[in-house]
């Protein structure tokens, strides 16, 4: 059985809104100041510990455009392009990037029997919504969290109103920069 990783760049009051800046939100962007090679190592090592990649429409949107033309020498964008990606969207016609497949219904079904497939991890990025739907059908086995030192005051926050997930911390690290890694895993 394959674990379902949700990873994301969470502000101190907990919105993941653009982190990037890539989507023009009032706050874009504000991961940027940050950055730091330890960032980097937690995203490579995720990624390489990952043969799957479970996006909602918007952040699948995102990479596809970012990514295709892209190289490096550690090979991550390889991986990005290569790596099995799939899409929750029901307004999605057509998944050009490389290895790309549409789940249109049956959200929790389709994505419990990718969980129960022999694999590696499946990696959540970004996807609010998606993953907001992930943590109401009880569907994460970890939460990778990079809380930066920066409050946003709003935006599209990681447990939306009546969210409820108790959790167990697996790890906790301070990064140089400020940045906390926090690995959670639903309470049992």
């Amino acid at each position: 059985m394959r674990k379902l990783v949700v990873s994301e760049f969470l502000s101190l009051d907990g919105v993941m809104e653009d982190p990037g800046g890539a989507e023009g939100s009032a706050h874009g962007g504000w991961s940027m100041p940050y950055w730091h090679e330890e960032i980097g190592q937690v995203k490579f090592d995720e990624l390489v510990a990952a043969d799957a990649l479970l996006l909602g429409r918007i952040t699948y949107e995102g990479f596809a455009a970012a990514w295709p033309g892209r190289t490096d020498e550690a090979g991550f964008a390889d991986r990005m392009n290569g790596i099995a990606k799939y899409v929750v969207s029901t307004t999605l016609h057509d998944a050009a990037w490389s290895n790309s497949h549409i789940i249109r219904d049956d959200v929790a079904g389709q994505i419990a029997a990718l969980k129960a497939q022999e694999g590696q991890d499946i990696l959540v990025a970004g996807s609010g919504l998606l993953t907001q739907t992930l943590i109401a059908n009880n569907l994460v086995d970890e939460f990778r969290l990079l809380v930066y030192p920066i409050a946003l005051g709003e935006g599209k926050r990681l447990f939306g109103a009546g969210a409820y997930a108790p959790l167990s911390l697996i790890e906790g690290r301070a990064i140089p920069n400020g940045v906390m890694l926090l690995r959670y895993a639903p309470a049992k």
